[in-house]
């Protein structure tokens, strides 16, 4: 057994730090909260002045892209996918060690011959092969031809230069829609991500504009509910929302342009909202093309006062960042930016653990309690009085390992 011993420790639910933070972990679980150090069995470490958090979920990343070594205008077309896999593996590295221990990795956009890639990472992760964070996977993102996530929005190709498959993800009509969700779930994906609107960086359309019909998201819903895996749909314009709510898309990524109607209805019908506000402070659009910056000019401003009229509403949020749209391991910049915006600390670290956790059906972690994941990290410092602390993390467990002891 090997006890944890610290200033404090956050209580989620309460929004408490309970003075001092002791916790005791045995294999990979946590076996015991509170009481006192000097009734351990085992080994002791000290951690000192610092506070103790459940390992924070981030759910949206894409590990596979960004990072060291990028060129991000021809990455498309000059990177194979072990390239891609080799250069996550450093994504996942600093992912993990600035304490996010669960990732949800929504979709890639690239050619990869069908593989599921992200589904490797998470393999090999797992295996204690390389180090990283827990991966749910979503494979390949669906998008119709054309669509966000396609990746003939994102640069001046050639046509036929990077068409992709319907294994890839494009997707066009009710039968070919099934295909490819199908073909994620047969090759282990564990959730199923949709573009339901566009968004700032594709090149043609409004932003908020709805891509596929009603018929094709409930077709999508369709097959991911009845093999038990939820739905993300990366949706910006209030009526994409709408309708993406109404055919029973689980999870609303980013809602930058939600109206209060589209917001009432997320409440309603108990549905997920994963924030990824950071970039709107942080995304470097200067090189982009004049279109897309006026889509950013038009979107990001919107994105903070939806945010607030989401949060105010009772609207079940998650935290997102959309790395390497902000840089992998700069993950904590969004629960900052989210505090800076008005959402109090305590439910900035609720949105990354608690119903983070609920938001993948996950039941063993998100909180510092008996039973639970010995996924731990440490601060230096109170998150609830300054949440910039987290940016600093100087412990990282995960699954009872210790990854980071900087104390």
């Amino acid at each position: 057994m090997l006890t944890l011993k610290a200033a404090g420790l956050l209580d989620v639910d309460s929004g408490e730090i309970i003075r001092p933070g002791v916790i005791r972990v045995e294999g990979d679980r946590i076996v015991g909260v509170g009481g006192s150090p000097s009734d351990a069995d085992g080994e002791v470490l000290d951690l000192g002045d610092l506070i103790l958090l459940p390992g924070l979920m981030d759910m949206e990343v894409n590990l596979l892209m960004g990072g060291r070594g990028e060129n991000p205008g021809l990455s498309q077309v000059q990177d194979d996918p072990p390239t891609r896999v080799l250069r996550a593996v450093g994504n996942a590295r600093r992912t993990l060690r600035a304490g996010f221990t669960t990732v949800r990795n929504l979709g890639l956009f690239v050619k990869t011959g069908g593989y599921l890639l992200d589904v490797a990472l998470g393999k090999a992760i797992d295996a204690g092969w390389i180090e990283g964070p827990r991966v749910v996977p979503a494979g390949h993102a669906i998008t119709p031809t054309g669509g966000h996530l396609d990746p003939t929005m994102f640069a001046a190709f050639m046509p036929g230069v990077l068409e992709l498959t319907v294994e890839e993800g494009i997707a066009n009509g009710v039968d070919e829609i099934r295909k490819a969700v199908r073909y994620q779930i047969k090759h282990g994906a564990q959730l199923i991500k949709v573009c339901c609107s566009g968004g700032v960086m594709s090149l043609t359309g409004e932003a908020g504009a709805q891509h596929y019909s009603d018929e094709e998201l409930r077709a999508i819903v369709d097959e991911a509910h009845r093999r038990g895996l939820r739905v993300a749909a990366h949706t910006h314009g209030a009526e994409a929302v709408k309708h993406a709510v109404a055919c029973g898309i689980d999870c609303i990524e980013h809602g930058f342009l939600m109206d209060d109607e589209a917001i009432k209805m997320l409440v309603d019908n108990d549905r997920f909202l994963v924030t990824t506000r950071r970039l709107a402070e942080a995304m470097d659009v200067s090189k982009a093309p004049p279109e897309l910056q006026a889509k950013a000019a038009e979107m990001f401003p919107k994105s903070r006062t939806s945010l607030k009229a989401a949060y105010e509403a009772g609207v079940k949020i998650a935290v997102g960042t959309d790395a390497p749209a902000i840089p992998h391991g700069r993950n904590a910049d969004e629960l900052v930016t989210l505090v800076e915006w008005g959402i109090p600390p305590a439910a900035v670290l609720k949105a990354a653990t608690v119903t983070a956790a609920e938001l993948i059906n996950a039941d063993d972690r998100g909180r510092l309690a008996e039973g639970l994941l010995a996924d731990i990290i440490g601060v230096p410092g109170d998150p609830l009085s300054d949440i910039t602390v987290t940016r600093n993390v100087a412990f990282v467990m995960k699954g009872g390992k210790v990854y980071v002891n900087k104390n």
